[in-house]
């Protein structure tokens, strides 16, 4: 007889039953073997991102089963709010979606319906074909798929952050995330995450997400941008990223060793030379 399965919790199932926020980090190096280590370092979310880095389908698998082995919530950030993509993120078991640059409530709930199975939406039938169901060895998926994923929109446009509270009231959006960089960018203020006008978006959808009854989660790599919105009421923050952690260390190993070089700029950021 095959094994019969279940499913873990979901991130909204894991960020409702915590009564603290929850912190996570991304993989953006499209390696299984750094998910993992990830997964292992006591955070609660592992970010596996294919819109920014060198990702697809093998690798995002690769990566969910690395982390498969540990108590840490896999959320998958799809390159794009597609339909058919959605379908091939979600079968390869990706129970957690973060979908970019949703601008809209319209927006929102085609990506409710990409989400969900007939009647309720689009999502293609393929479970006995799919690591989703454990190829039709988790009871009643089918009829339960709904309640094993948790989709979040990612709000990083002045578009979004304006109609956040109508992207709130979607059904089937079960929280938002906002993207500070891209947010700053579509302001006209590009690379600038902590000017006033950026911060006071942000603070106000994480207020709007409050008095709507759903979490909401940031990108907040410096720490006391960390601490202001987990103050402001923030579920959820991102406070790392493989690449970045390896290469600010592998920077401050130079520095140590070998010293700037003279054509840096004060806060030693220029590149270096070729040795």
């Amino acid at each position: 007889m095959p094994i019969r399965m279940t499913l873990p919790p979901t991130l909204a199932a894991r960020i409702a039953a915590s009564d603290r926020p929850l912190f996570g980090a991304w993989s953006s190096g499209g390696s299984a073997v750094n998910a993992e280590i990830v997964a292992g370092s006591g955070l609660d979310v592992v970010l596996i991102d294919a819109e920014h880095s060198p990702i697809g389908l093998e690798s995002v698998l690769a990566q969910l089963q690395a982390v498969a082995a540990y108590p840490v919530a896999p959320l998958v950030r799809v390159p794009y709010g597609d339909t058919v993509t959605i379908k091939q993120f979600l079968d390869l078991g990706a129970q957690n979606l973060l979908v970019p640059m949703c601008d809209s409530a319209s927006q929102a709930e085609e990506i409710v319906r990409a989400v969900r199975y007939p009647p309720l939406g689009v999502r293609g039938v393929g479970s006995a074909l799919a690591r989703s169901a454990r190829w039709n060895r988790v009871d009643g998926y089918l009829a339960d798929a709904s309640s094993t994923i948790s989709l979040f929109v990612q709000i990083e446009s002045a578009a979004a952050a304006a109609n956040v509270e109508s992207i709130l009231g979607v059904d089937g959006v079960d929280g938002v995330f906002f993207g500070p960089a891209d947010l700053a960018a579509s302001m006209g203020l590009i690379g600038q995450q902590e000017h006033p006008d950026v911060v006071a978006a942000v603070l106000h959808g994480i207020a709007a997400a409050r008095a709507a009854g759903k979490p909401a989660a940031v990108n907040a790599f410096v720490p006391s941008s960390a601490d202001r919105y987990v103050e402001a009421g923030a579920s959820f923050v991102v406070v790392g990223a493989d690449v970045a952690l390896l290469a600010r260390a592998t920077e401050a190993l130079a520095d140590r060793y070998i010293g700037s070089p003279p054509d840096a700029d004060a806060d030693g950021s220029a590149p270096r030379p070729s040795y």
